[in-house]
Order: C-alpha cells, then sequence, then structure tokens
C-alpha cells in the first residue's frame, strides 16, 4: 500500500508540472533532494558508526550486562506469559537498551530476532499474541536517554545546540511509554475477561422474578389435608 501511494504521489507530480509547464522545476527539485538525502546519510553514518563502537565497547566491558541484568525485572513483569529462560527475553532485553541510548537502528535488528522467538510460543501464527504487542508497543514508544539520530540530524543542518533536545525528548518519550503500557495493560485485561452471558445456555428456560413468585396457571392446586383432592364448592350437594 505504501509503495502505491509514493508510485502515484510521483505521477502525479509529473502530471502536474507538464500540465503547466513546470518540469525544470520538477527535475531541479528532484536532484536537490537526492543530493540532500546523501548528504544527510553521510552524516548520520559518521555519528551511528560512533555511538554504535561505544556501545560495542561497552557490550564488551559488560555495561550492557548490566543494564539487562537491571531491566530483568521489568521485562518479566511486562511480558508475564514468556518463560523467564526463554532467548526471547534476552533479544527484548537487548532491543529495549538499544532504544535508551536512542540506537534505533541498532535496536531494530533485536527486535526483529525477539518477535521471531514470541512466534514460536505462539498458538495460532496468523494471530499476534499479548507479548508480541507489549512489544511493539514498547519499540515504538520507548524511552529515549539520548536521542542520537535526532542530534546527529540537528548537526547536519547546522544547529547552534544540538543537543539542546535531550530533556524535552526524555519527557516525551516518557509520556508516550506509560501511554503505550497503560493500553496495553487495558486490552490485556479485556483480553482474561470471561464473556458476559445474558442469556442462559441453550436448553434451560428463561426464568425472571416473577416467574419464580408465581405459580403457572395450568398447575392444578393441591389437595386439602384430609380432602379428596376436588373443589371446595363440590363437597356439599
Amino acid at each position: 500500500m505504501v509503495n502505491l501511494i509514493w508510485l502515484g504521489m510521483i505521477v502525479l507530480s509529473f502530471i502536474a508540472a507538464a500540465a503547466t509547464g513546470r518540469m525544470d522545476e520538477l527535475t531541479k527539485a528532484a536532484f536537490d533532494g537526492a543530493q540532500t538525502g546523501v548528504t544527510v546519510c553521510f552524516g548520520l553514518i559518521s555519528v551511528l558508526v560512533f555511538w554504535m563502537g561505544l556501545m560495542r565497547i561497552a557490550e564488551d566491558a559488560g555495561l550492557l550486562g548490566k543494564l539487562a541484568a537491571l531491566l530483568g525485572p521489568a521485562v518479566r513483569r511486562l511480558f508475564p506469559d514468556v518463560p523467564k529462560d526463554h532467548p526471547a527475553i534476552g533479544y527484548i532485553m537487548s532491543n529495549m537498551s538499544a532504544n535508551l541510548l536512542g540506537l534505533g537502528n541498532a535496536a531494530t535488528p533485536m527486535g526483529i530476532k525477539a518477535m521471531q522467538e514470541l512466534q514460536k510460543l505462539n498458538p495460532d501464527p496468523r494471530t499476534a499474541t499479548p507479548a508480541m504487542c507489549t512489544l511493539l508497543a514498547i519499540n515504538t514508544s520507548s524511552i529515549t536517554l539520548v536521542p542520537t539520530t535526532l542530534i546527529a540530524i540537528r548537526m547536519n543542518f547546522g544547529s547552534a545546540n544540538p543537543a539542546e533536545i535531550v530533556g524535552t525528548t526524555i519527557a516525551a518519550t516518557a509520556i508516550a511509554t506509560g501511554a503505550a503500557l497503560l493500553a496495553d495493560r487495558w486490552y490485556r485485561s479485556r483480553a482474561l475477561r470471561p464473556p458476559h452471558r445474558s442469556d442462559p445456555p441453550a436448553g434451560l428456560p428463561r426464568t425472571t422474578r416473577a416467574g419464580r413468585s408465581r405459580r403457572p396457571a395450568e398447575e392444578p392446586l393441591p389437595p386439602a389435608a384430609g380432602g379428596s383432592g376436588r373443589p371446595p364448592h363440590a363437597e356439599g350437594g
């Protein structure tokens, strides 16, 4: 669908430019955009390589392992239906650690591996499990302590203080993560709630309070004590 949308935008742009006689401007804008994209990509590569190198050093030094250990209790509470020693837990903690450092590109492979491991626990491969939905919500709205990618983009465009967004980024991602977790817990509670049935099971008559307190009209009256069971007006001739 996304490919069709982009194709439609490109075709409509060419049609509009041809109809208005502005093909030269369209060609210039296309080349300028390509040049800007390449420039930004080179700037991002340098910053991402630097931060991913630091992350590798931190991994070899055991810092990421300690961070994963700190995240362990929270991960087990967020994913109670995943076994404690399952490989998905390790990938989830690596994904969350990379997102905390703002390394979205480094977090993506770990998130994909975590989804693949969670799929092995899925009884219905056509439907996402609650754990998979929780991982998607956390990965999309993860708290970011160091917005590395955004800082790199601001540096490439000549920002005077590229790191001034750190505080607002932490606040915004914390609010987004809190909202995502609240929505996830709410949907989980709905999934675990037993269905409400207002109708009686099939084969059983519907009873009401009035029906329980009132005797059916076709039921005969009980015989009086010592009587023959006939109505009172039939006793004396």
